[in-house]
């Protein structure tokens, strides 16, 4: 295979025994010259022992472990790893008639760090995290036509904003198979919604939401909803169906509103019952009358995108849980999310508790969520799972 090398400082494979995929600059001794990133690199032990194979990247992350065993690192590997990720979702039931919307990789969590793929019916969006999934894409959707067959016409490669050092890379929004006579529309529990890949957020819908949704869903009979931060509408249409008295979908984006009420018409032509706003959130709470509403979701983008932001972004969540909580009817139900990976599920609760004590009345947590099982957590990387929510009930 003759793959370069890197060596690690003694004692620095232990996270590695317990097989974490990630090796950081601190812990290696050496390394080979001439090593481009996203190359494939064997790692070895300050013994000379063989520990893991993975992508070199510069940076604090240095290697991204694809294998910690000796192999080459190429179209078997790929498919070998994608058919295992396919059977887990065809096993979990995401792969169905009323679902064709759903994650097939999930970076770390299915042992392919930096890749992520979402499927929309007969479209793959694949992006990349790392330089070396870069390198290998071709390979990789080579390695997806093989396993997923006829089902798959389109494979759109999103990279731009998530590549680091992109300029170097060469990053490109465009297809990479197909792209011609593409349909948009995928359906998620036998609801439609348009999925905008080309010019949206993350892959071009939040598919991590779907059993959170489906939750609300439960709730929403003669309720009236308010959906913020509701970029492409998902649980407008989900409260709608389950029997909502009125739903207003808010966000700061006017083409996320705009694609809100293309998703509600899909759904529910015509019905008076939504209305949308191009507002901020904090300022649409602010003139909204107390006990308007009587469930509220607050599913708002990232607060934090690094260690450094922390304390902003839980005095940011404990804002906004305050105002929604001040607002709420009467027994009103609320849904509350933070999908930033580095505030942990202890914090995001703290600062959830210390906007009820702010507003002083009494909360009730009747349901602790999570992400889907199609966005699995690798046991051995705990650092995967990101999306972090509650459900309250409000006195």
């Amino acid at each position: 295979m003759d793959y370069k090398k890197i060596i690690l400082k003694p004692k620095k494979e232990e996270s590695l025994r317990r097989f974490h995929p990630w090796i950081f600059s601190g812990a290696v001794a050496r390394k080979d010259n001439n090593l481009y990133e996203g190359e494939v690199v064997d790692v070895y032990t300050s013994t000379n022992e063989f520990i893991a194979a993975g992508h070199y990247q510069v940076g604090s992350i240095e290697v991204r472990v694809l294998s910690f065993e000796e192999r080459k690192i190429d179209f078997s590997f790929w498919k070998e790893k994608i058919s295992i990720a396919y059977n887990l979702r065809k096993a979990i039931g995401v792969v169905s008639l009323v679902n064709n919307a759903y994650r097939l990789i999930h970076g770390e969590g299915d042992n392919l760090p930096g890749l992520i793929v979402d499927i929309y019916g007969d479209t793959a969006v694949m992006q990349s995290h790392s330089a070396g999934m870069h390198e290998a894409r071709m390979e990789i959707k080579d390695a997806l036509q093989a396993v997923l067959g006829e089902s798959l016409q389109n494979i759109y490669y999103k990279s731009e904003t998530t590549l680091p050092y992109k300029a170097d890379l060469g990053a490109e929004n465009d297809y990479i198979l197909g792209g011609k006579d593409v349909s948009d529309i995928a359906v998620e529990n036998n609801l439609q919604f348009h999925a905008d890949w080309l010019k949206g957020q993350k892959t071009g819908f939040f598919v991590d939401q779907r059993e959170n949704r489906a939750l609300l869903e439960r709730y929403a009979k003669d309720r009236n909803v308010l959906n913020m931060f509701c970029y492409t509408g998902g649980f407008s249409f989900y409260a709608m169906r389950g029997g909502a008295a009125l739903v207003h979908s808010v966000d700061s984006s006017a083409k996320a509103v705009m694609l809100t009420n293309k998703n509600v018409e899909l759904n529910f032509p015509e019905d008076s019952r939504h209305t949308a706003f191009a507002e901020d959130a904090f300022k649409y709470l602010a003139k909204t009358d107390n006990g308007k509403y009587d469930l509220i979701v607050l599913d708002p983008p990232a607060f934090a995108k690094h260690r450094g932001a922390v304390k902003n972004a839980l005095q940011g969540y404990k804002r906004l849980n305050a105002a929604a909580m001040e607002k709420i009817d009467k027994g009103g139900i609320l849904f509350t999310f933070s999908c930033s990976q580095v505030i942990s599920k202890d914090m995001f609760r703290l600062a959830v508790f210390s906007a009820a004590a702010m507003t002083g009345r009494s909360v009730k947590i009747l349901h602790q969520l999570t992400q889907p099982a199609d966005h699995p957590v690798n046991i051995y990387h705990p650092e995967g799972e990101y999306l972090k929510g509650l459900v309250l009930y409000v006195e």
